[in-house]
């Protein structure tokens, strides 16, 4: 029986010299690598800055930080992405709320957005920021959502990391154009990795410098950020409670090696999920649908069940698949009907798209490196799951 993973890193030869000549290095960490690939990062997304830490989780949490979330404020984000969305929003004090997703793309529905800040501008319970998650690797509706963050004057953080490589408006995910701030994420099952780690991109100076400061303890060998008089070479300053966020060069060598090879990742993507498209017509499911302002990068490539349509149900077929050895997963349960969620009040009912999608969904294995056997495999898997 094949063992067919729903993701897998693509590690080529010259990803392993790129990090092997690290090890050879002085530097194994808090060297030169780490600035080079936050520059090939910035240039890819033609962003003004970007700050690599050690994980996507860091960089939302610090991204929520620069922006000054706190005790006290409210951020709303989607029910649909992984739970560090929004713990990071905790990991500040302050509330989360959900906002129901659109059926075809999975996305925060800008409708069901507009719609409760009209309700909370009455209420006066704005939010101090939304963070959107482009799911699947499909960029958002930003322009929309820009539009409303200026109208309701909150701040927006993409969560993109399912997306590097992806378009939003012919333009590069990670510009900034229509946010604040954005993370990518370089775990091994994503587009591109660095074993564990992460990016946020800003074209602001101000957010950039905090996000670095807090990335690193806090501390400070700046002497124009500093209190006292530096009194040697030895000399710097704590001047605010920081946390070690920090990317490794062994990391950041990775990250720039594979970023080389972002486009042609894309392009297997779509030929994969072209190749599916075409092996899975006339299946009583719901293939992906791509908005024509986006093009995605195909991080996940996940169908809906017919539920209506088929004899077995969504936990049958599911196990079956993984039964047959396909490593089908669900992205996402509802992140608010998780316990810690469930403790803080959130129920059945709250964002119904949300449930009836996890409800349906299923991710299908999707990586560089799936074959055409592999792939009719899935095909003839779900066929016989689903009768």
């Amino acid at each position: 029986m094949p063992n067919i993973p729903y993701g897998r890193q693509h590690i080529s030869e010259d990803d392993i010299k790129a990090v092997t000549e690290v090890l050879k290095s002085d530097f194994l960490t808090q060297g030169p690598a780490v600035p080079a690939f936050e520059k090939a990062v910035a240039h890819h997304c033609q962003a003004e800055h970007a700050v690599a830490v050690n994980s996507a989780t860091s960089a939302l949490h610090l991204a929520c930080l620069a922006l000054g979330v706190s005790k006290g404020d409210r951020v709303w984000t989607t029910p649909i992405t992984f739970v560090a969305t929004a713990n990071c929003v905790r990991y500040c004090g302050a509330d989360v709320d959900f906002i129901d997703i659109e059926p075809n793309t999975f996305n925060i529905s800008a409708g069901q957005l507009e719609t409760k800040l009209k309700q909370a501008k009455i209420e006066n319970r704005l939010p101090k920021a939304v963070i959107v998650v482009h799911m699947c690797g499909q960029p958002c509706e930003m322009a929309g959502i820009n539009a409303l963050s200026n109208q309701y004057g909150f701040h927006v953080i993409e969560d993109a990391s399912h997306a590097i490589g992806s378009e939003y408006q012919g333009l590069p995910t990670g510009n900034c154009r229509y946010s604040d701030i954005t993370v990518f994420s370089f775990h091994p099952v994503k587009i591109i990795t660095t074993g564990e780690g992460g990016v946020a991109t800003t074209n602001n100076p101000e957010l950039a410098a905090r996000m670095r400061l807090l990335r690193s303890h806090g501390v400070t060998r700046d002497p124009a950020e500093m209190q006292g008089e530096p009194t040697g070479g030895w000399y710097y300053e704590q001047i605010e409670l920081g946390f070690n966020y920090r990317m490794t060069d062994i990391q950041a060598a990775l990250g720039s090696s594979q970023l080389k090879q972002l486009s042609g990742f894309i392009h297997k993507r779509h030929t994969i999920a072209e190749q599916y498209t075409e092996l899975l017509k006339g299946l009583p499911v719901e293939l992906p649908w791509t908005h024509p302002d986006t093009y995605s990068s195909f991080h996940l490539y996940v169908i809906r069940l017919k539920t209506d349509k088929i004899k077995n149900p969504h936990p049958t077929v599911f196990q079956n698949l993984r039964d047959n050895g396909i490593g089908v997963n669900l992205h996402y349960m509802p992140v608010y009907l998780q316990p810690y969620y469930r403790n803080l009040g959130f129920a059945e009912g709250y964002c119904p798209q949300a449930e009836q999608y996890s409800a349906t969904a299923i991710s299908l294995p999707m990586y560089p490196d799936l074959d055409a056997v592999s792939q009719q495999h899935v095909a003839d898997a779900l066929h016989k799951a689903i009768d």
